[in-house]
């Protein structure tokens, strides 16, 4: 496992690592024994870095988690949660405020049986940018709320996630160097679509360090295919099963491809975010990342995806 330092934080982490999504059975439901065992067979196997929010199946992932944390050592794992997103019933609810985003905090530290939080990420500021006080109320309350903690101690590291790098960019242009630590950019730093790398100078002149999240494209680049609820338009989810047949063809599974894609290419960017309720499959994507990547199979499979790349989809 090769480990990059993120940004100027000090934290050090997996080149591919731990999205606990899956704990909460976004993708599809999940056994918890199971889910519990992966969580152990990434950390057993060099990753150290695991990435939820209480979002993800409105508080079951950071639930799951939780559990999973009690039998692991404190110093083998970075923790990283998010604010401001969240659900119950079925329904999302998002409150960017500082009182909420603080409370939360604290919730997530119960939840996790954790007492800091290395890494607090603002979840998803797009859904902020179409409410009262659009994008500024990120940068004049949520991350004030969260520096605060920062200075005593409650989190180590303060970050924003987003689908848009152009929202990052516009909420980093307007805070004090510093605030922002590290960003989490997802579904842009894949086979598909590379539009994250754009933004790389910006991101390394500010100090800010960078991480990927999803090197399928929440299931494009899958022999599985898309769920149900994928936003991407159907000529890009026509061209990426395309894509994944002939890779399947070869004898090369299209998810090999993809995460080795992301991870191997691009020193400035940290750590890719994968997620896998099934430690065979945590185990796979491990072996994935460590065998050489073919190279010329990548531009045949970016040929076939053609007028596609780079395609972005709603809210992205």
């Amino acid at each position: 496992m090769v480990y990059n330092e993120l940004g100027k934080t000090g934290l050090r982490l997996s080149n591919l690592s731990f999205g606990a999504s899956s704990l909460g059975g976004v993708f599809r439901g999940i056994r918890e024994e199971e889910g519990i065992r992966a969580v152990h067979t990434a950390v057993d196997n060099g990753i150290n870095f695991i990435d939820v929010s209480p979002y993800y199946g409105h508080l079951k992932a950071e639930t799951v988690l939780g559990k999973a944390l009690q039998e692991i050592p404190r110093d083998k794992y970075y923790i990283s949660t998010k604010v401001g997103r969240y659900g119950k019933d079925g329904v999302n609810t998002w409150n960017y405020s500082a009182q909420r985003v603080t409370d939360s905090v604290y919730e997530s530290m119960e939840r996790l049986h954790v007492d800091y939080i290395d890494l607090i990420n603002v979840h998803d500021i797009e859904f902020q940018a179409s409410m009262d006080g659009g994008l500024q109320k990120v940068v004049d309350e949520t991350l004030p709320a969260l520096v605060a903690l920062r200075k005593k101690g409650v989190v180590g590291h303060v970050g924003i996630t987003d689908l848009q790098p152009e929202n990052l960019k516009w909420v980093i242009e307007r805070c004090d160097d510093g605030t922002v630590e590290s960003i989490l950019n997802f579904c842009h730093y894949s086979l598909n679509d590379t539009l994250l790398t754009e933004y790389l100078d910006f991101f390394e002149n500010h100090g800010v360090g960078v991480i990927n999240a999803s090197p399928l494209s929440m299931g494009l680049l899958s022999s599985r295919g898309t769920p149900d609820w994928h936003p991407a338009p159907e000529p890009l989810k026509d061209a990426c099963a395309r894509a994944a047949a002939f890779c399947q063809k070869e004898g090369y599974p299209i998810e090999k491809l993809a995460i080795q894609f992301s991870t191997s290419l691009n020193p400035r960017i940290t750590s890719t975010l994968f997620s896998s309720a099934n430690p065979a499959n945590v185990l796979k994507n491990i072996s994935y990342v460590n065998e050489p990547m073919d190279a010329d199979l990548v531009k045949e499979v970016q040929a076939i995806i053609g007028d596609q790349m780079f395609v972005r989809w709603k809210n992205s």
